[in-house]
């Protein structure tokens, strides 16, 4: 045998042993119900990870709910993309902006409150499969929503019900009750590097 077909033989008992394995796993996975999703860290692809997951549960014609705490100043591609949708997705643009814009924490807690009680209504209706609370963490990083009553809120949704929430720096007792974590890393940015924002890649 050839040097080869040795590596290649290697490789399909390699894979024959990791196809096992992943069989397994999937077999033992049999529960079924709506998941808590967090979407955290300082690299891009937060609330791109979050709008890639509304697009998928549209394409299974699911209903959406989506609440932008915070952001809200300028108009994006995926508010311009879901707004196509209205018989599916409703969507909500809560903020006025980036706190360092806004610069008036009380006006930022009023909006962030009133997009939570927007965000409540959508975890109370049964007919909506997928929340995207865009941003939510940074409202809990500066208080302007309660830690506490937010899990309570999401804890009380309807079992079926999928909620994904963004944004940098989020809390402990959020990531200890959510079902899935990801923790976005900056390894490389263009930012840094003098290039600003680019539209259908960061709005």
């Amino acid at each position: 045998m050839s040097e080869s077909n040795e590596r290649d033989e290697r490789h399909r008992q390699r894979m024959q042993r990791k196809k096992a394995v992943v069989d397994e796993k999937i077999a033992l996975a049999r529960e079924e119900r709506g998941l808590l999703l967090v979407l955290t860290g300082n690299g891009k692809g937060k609330s791109s990870s979050a709008f890639g997951m509304a697009a998928r549960a549209l394409g299974h014609d699911m209903q959406i709910g989506i609440v932008q705490f915070i952001k809200g100043a300028a108009s994006t591609g995926e508010e311009h993309f879901f707004r196509r949708f209205p018989e599916q997705v409703r969507y909500h643009v809560m903020g006025a902006g980036f706190t360092w814009e806004t610069q008036d924490r009380q006006d930022d807690i009023v909006k962030a409150q009133a997009a939570w009680a927007v965000a409540v209504e959508l975890m109370r209706d049964e007919s909506v499969a997928l929340v995207v609370l865009d941003e939510l963490n940074i409202a809990l990083k500066y208080g302007y929503v309660q830690l506490d009553q937010v899990l309570a809120d999401i804890a009380a949704r309807p079992s079926h019900q999928h909620v994904v929430v963004t944004g940098r720096g989020a809390p402990l007792g959020l990531i200890e009750a959510a079902d899935t974590v990801t923790e976005m890393g900056v390894i490389k940015h263009a930012f840094k590097a003098g290039i600003k924002a680019q539209k259908g890649v960061e709005f």
